[in-house]
């Protein structure tokens, strides 16, 4: 199988190494020049993808910017092969699916938006590897969710990346969870680092402080498209976690032991209960 990566930093990159690994050519544009020749030099891509090529891949794999995946499509689109699936791997749906539904239907190519969740808190390509995303769930935005035969192929086509879980969704339902998933926990972490006291934690840090500040060092030019394009139901979930905030500050601030220690036994139910 012939592949067509559009973007090679941490998630196109790993895709290029999974995809070659398990046998297949891999094709990939990216605006660095030089990422591109490493890549190839180092044998993860067969070449650049260009609009001679395009029309040979089975596979084609958006891992760049909602906005760039919606242009790359745009311009592309008439070089692709109508027995072609396109994925994308942005963090959100409703800005990319649409528009890119509407130019697969009209060069009459599949098209299917996708999410991998997973990734790390470095990026770019130095960073990307061939296992990524073993085990990990990919969410699946598909054009016919009653069209078996099309789930069953895009299943098949994503194998060399090993995910443990293809999730379908919709991309409304898709946008709605992430926010409080992936968005809101980049939010917090970001704010939460610039405590004055972050200056002074070593010697007084373990696991918590850790975890919670792991996903603060983000690429900002990304992580703020991907706000902004979800704003609303970004919103909404800070909008809730400040109210929450501000039950624990009052108990604590006012010397309510008993609301605070029923808030605690609160977080405490509703993350057993979650987690199962």
């Amino acid at each position: 199988m012939k592949t067509g990566i559009v973007g090679i930093g941490l998630i196109g990159g790993s895709m290029a190494k999974a995809y070659k690994e398990a046998g297949h050519e891999v094709y990939a544009a990216d605006t660095d020049a030089a990422i591109l020749e490493m890549s190839c030099i180092a044998g993860v891509t067969d070449g650049e993808l260009t609009a001679d090529n395009i029309g040979e891949c089975e596979l084609i794999l958006l891992c760049v910017y909602p906005g760039a995946s919606v242009e790359w499509m745009e311009k592309n689109a008439p070089h692709i092969a109508k027995n072609a699936i396109v994925i994308d791997c942005c963090g959100v749906k409703r800005k990319v699916c649409k528009p890119c539904f509407e130019i697969a239907a009209k060069y009459g190519f599949t098209y299917a938006g996708g999410h991998p969740m997973e990734g790390l808190q470095n990026s770019g390509y130095k960073h990307s590897r061939a296992d990524l995303f073993k085990g990990a769930s990919m969410v699946i935005i598909p054009p016919n969710y009653e069209d078996i035969e099309l789930l069953e192929r895009i299943k098949n086509i994503l194998a060399p990346a090993m995910f443990g879980r293809i999730t379908i969704s919709t991309a409304e339902e898709h946008d709605r969870i992430i926010a409080f998933t992936s968005q809101m926990a980049h939010v917090v972490s970001n704010a939460y680092i610039k405590s004055d006291t972050a200056k002074t934690h070593k010697g007084f840090s373990a696991g918590s402080y850790k975890d919670l500040t792991r996903v603060a060092k983000l690429n900002e030019v990304m992580w703020t498209e991907l706000f902004m394009d979800n704003a609303d139901y970004l919103v909404s979930e800070l909008d809730g976690l400040i109210a929450s905030l501000k039950e624990y500050r009052n108990a604590i601030e006012n010397g309510d032991a008993d609301t605070l220690r029923e808030l605690l036994a609160e977080g405490r139910r509703r993350k057993e209960e979650v987690d199962g």
